[in-house]
């Protein structure tokens, strides 16, 4: 595990910039905006040199990270997923360079693994023993795998559509699960009535330190790209924390001098069926009002309200991106023709990210000769009884 120290220095409202103590327990600001954890950045001197030297893996940047003690940073084999071109589904879509980052292959299948992986350590260092969360598929895995790593006691709720593959996993994995009617938000407000005492939430952005875990994404990307970030980032937007994650740690390696002030065009993507982000920004809004009778084969874009949403708008606005909605049926379509194309099995979340390329390249809103990277933020074998 990496020794090197964390250079966390407090929390920060991300909206009315209150500060907090950073080796206090904390979920959100007073103002009910998210904490940003942030760092003494003048002690960080990396170089591509110094850093190609690190283990592999998400803790090669632990001094950017908040778990402050070694023993704490849990670890299964999460971050360093693989940047893959899409020679021929670039072809398909119209673009000479298509990168895909591939988070399917993170431990649980899924790109959840990143955040949960710190949520949870820094729950452990700061002494906390059960950890609760309303999840709609992948984070409830994350949780329950790092929670038994740790061994903390995991509580999670979920709605009841969510496929059985996931009921099964959370169970094994030790997990306290509890099956509500309707959407992540009801799961949620269900949560919110049956908590205990000693249970300690990590619902999306309502803590500090997912965000932290989903910028080693950003952190990646930007390793991978030789410290020169691509033209365009299409991500499928549910609560938005790994948007807002990369956003941070591009802002975080310019000030400690790894890339310059440009950055790509951030590209919300969500289900036609749950498009609140997209609705909002359409409308010119600065907040999105919830979506009402949520629905889509996606369950990580079923999320009606997003905690974060003034902040995922502000950055699709300063990054001169946009927000688009898919339909279901094209992202099957989709996830079908990756697989056949590329030998990648997809979730429906990630082949949303490729419908929407398609249909920006097709209104010239991304040009051929763009460098353009997609997530895929986890594969399709916890779907196989939704697909079938």
């Amino acid at each position: 595990m990496q020794s090197v120290p964390s250079s966390l220095a407090h929390l920060s409202c991300s909206r009315c910039e209150q500060l907090y103590d950073a080796d206090e327990v904390h979920r959100f600001c007073s103002c009910g905006g998210p904490l940003y954890p942030r760092y003494q950045l003048d002690q960080i001197k990396w170089t591509p040199d110094q850093l190609a030297n690190r283990p592999g893996g998400l803790w090669r940047y632990a001094d950017l990270l908040p778990v402050r003690g070694p023993e704490h940073r849990l670890c299964l084999g999460e971050g360093g997923t693989p940047l893959l071109r899409l020679g021929r589904m670039g072809a398909h879509l119209g673009l000479d360079e298509l990168l895909a980052k591939d988070e399917g292959l993170n431990p649980t299948g899924s790109f959840k693994a990143r955040g949960l992986c710190m949520a949870v350590s820094r729950a452990r260092e700061l002494g906390i023993s059960t950890l609760s969360i309303p999840t709609a598929g992948n984070a409830g895995s994350a949780m329950a795998a790092y929670c038994a790593r740790g061994g903390m006691r995991a509580v999670i709720y979920v709605p009841a559509e969510t496929p059985p593959e996931f009921l099964t996993e959370y169970r094994d994995l030790g997990a306290s699960v509890t099956v509500v009617d309707g959407t992540i938000s009801d799961a949620g407000a269900q949560m919110k009535r049956e908590s205990e005492d000693d249970w300690f939430p990590v619902s999306t952005l309502q803590e500090p330190y997912r965000l932290e875990g989903k910028k080693t994404m950003g952190l990646e990307l930007a390793e991978q790209l030789g410290w020169e970030l691509p033209d365009v980032i299409l991500y499928p937007t549910g609560g938005g924390t790994g948007l807002l994650g990369m956003w941070k740690a591009f802002d975080e390696l310019e000030t400690i001098g790894m890339i310059d002030s440009r950055r790509p065009r951030m590209i919300a993507v969500q289900a036609d069926g749950c498009a609140p982000i997209v609705r909002a920004f359409d409308a010119g809004l600065e907040s999105a009002e919830p979506w009402q009778n949520a629905t889509t084969v996606a369950n990580g874009l079923r999320v009606p309200t997003a905690f974060a949403d003034r902040e995922i708008l502000q950055v699709l606005r300063a990054s001169k991106g946009t927000a688009v909605m898919v339909e279901d049926d094209a992202m099957l379509e989709m996830l079908r023709r990756l697989a056949a194309v590329e030998g990648i099995y997809a979730a429906p979340e990630a082949a949303a990210t490729l419908v929407a390329a398609q249909r920006l390249v097709e209104d010239g809103a991304i040009c051929r000769d763009e460098r353009v990277v997609t997530f895929l933020t986890g594969n399709a074998y916890k779907y196989l009884s939704s697909l079938a």
